[in-house]
């Protein structure tokens, strides 16, 4: 393993599905000095995504401590948070998902988790889905997430130093910094 460094800053990661997002932003996290920590939006829906929660569990080892909360977002990373330590949310879309499926408000909890990353004492890496590349969804509810992803990602992108998005497992830099890989 690569020396460990001090220089990442808040990231956005985003990539279709299987575009190497998650490994990407691991390696991101444990080339920094301190801490892994990871926070997990996922719910088991069904044995698809319980195997992909395994796979992802089995890929980042040992050194990682996971937190899953796949609504309360903004009070987990205020709460687990402190400077010896690099945070990686993964994913965002499936917690905009969850927030959709709990009735609450995406747009308002996304402006929250902007708002929260300037008090945060350590770096925060955020994985997403880029979801609108392809048609435009047939019923409301897909179009509603579609839109829901694209204002958080747009958000976030506006305040974050460093995104990055995934193409078969390739990083193209969209915003860089002097904090990258």
């Amino acid at each position: 393993m690569a020396e460990k460094n001090t220089t990442l800053v808040h990231s956005l990661i985003l990539g279709g599905a299987r575009s190497g997002k998650s490994s990407y932003a691991e390696h991101l996290v444990e080339r920094q000095k301190g801490d892994c920590l990871y926070v997990a939006t996922a719910r088991v829906w069904d044995d698809e995504m319980s195997d992909r929660i395994e796979e992802h569990k089995e890929r980042r080892g040992a050194c990682w401590t996971t937190f899953e909360e796949p609504l309360d977002l903004v009070q987990c990373l205020k709460r687990i948070q402190r400077p010896d330590a690099t945070i990686l949310v993964d994913c965002l879309t499936l917690w905009v998902t969850n927030l959709m499926m709990e009735g609450r408000d995406p747009d308002v909890e996304g402006a929250q988790l902007v708002a929260s990353l300037a008090e945060l004492s350590c770096p925060v890496v955020l994985v997403s889905n880029e979801v609108g590349l392809g048609i435009v969804p047939m019923d409301k509810m897909s179009r509603d997430f579609r839109d829901y992803a694209g204002r958080l990602h747009q958000r976030l992108a506006a305040v974050i130093p460093s995104v990055t998005f995934m193409v078969s497992g390739l990083p193209m830099q969209v915003k860089p910094t002097c904090g990258r890989v």
